[in-house]
């Protein structure tokens, strides 16, 4: 659907999205955006609920590098 097209018909669209269709937006016959439902994320331990838990065996303690990057000594 065009620019124009959609902004005309907004309210449609959304209804449309709502009840499952794939709404993409074009500006010159270029796909642009797509209207998607809103969705609720959970956060849990700073991870979203649906992302996949870290590996904590890749872990291997502090990096002294990385600890003279930010905190200008090293462990």
């Amino acid at each position: 659907m065009n620019m124009h097209e959609a902004k005309s018909q907004l309210s449609s669209l959304i209804a449309r999205v709502l009840e499952g269709e794939k709404v993409t937006i074009a500006r010159a016959g270029r796909p642009l955006v797509d209207i998607v439902p809103h969705r609720e994320l959970t956060v849990v331990y700073g991870l979203a609920a649906d992302e996949p838990e870290h590996d904590t065996s890749l872990f291997d303690g502090v990096d002294d590098e990385i600890n003279e990057l930010f905190y200008g000594r090293r462990s």
